[in-house]
């Protein structure tokens, strides 16, 4: 497996439409916490299908919250962990709706 690649870039995200500034570690939107199916390892940008990520659920371990995103076309599955600045109510309404 290819070892990350650090790739700088802000972008739109394709499902709030807020802007992003991206550090180079950015894999989500800290707004709604979607993100885009880019890459088949991290930062390499090859994924052909470019499917859009829902956050499905969300949960805290070893201190730090984390979310699983669900690729729209494919299926697949991805763990991503929250930074400091990244929205909790959209973990809070993630959580109330597995509850219901």
């Amino acid at each position: 497996m290819k070892k990350f690649t650090r790739t700088i870039e802000d972008f739109s995200c394709e499902h709030c439409e807020r802007k992003v500034k991206g550090d180079g570690y950015t894999n989500h939107c800290p707004f709604c916490l979607w993100s885009k199916h880019v890459d088949i390892n991290p930062g390499d940008r090859q994924n052909k299908g470019k499917g859009m990520m829902e956050p499905t659920k969300a949960f805290y371990a070893k201190e730090t919250w984390f979310v699983m995103q669900k690729c729209e076309k494919c299926g697949k599955m991805k763990k991503i962990k929250l930074k400091k600045g990244d929205d909790l109510s959209v973990v809070e309404d993630i959580i109330a709706k597995e509850l219901y």
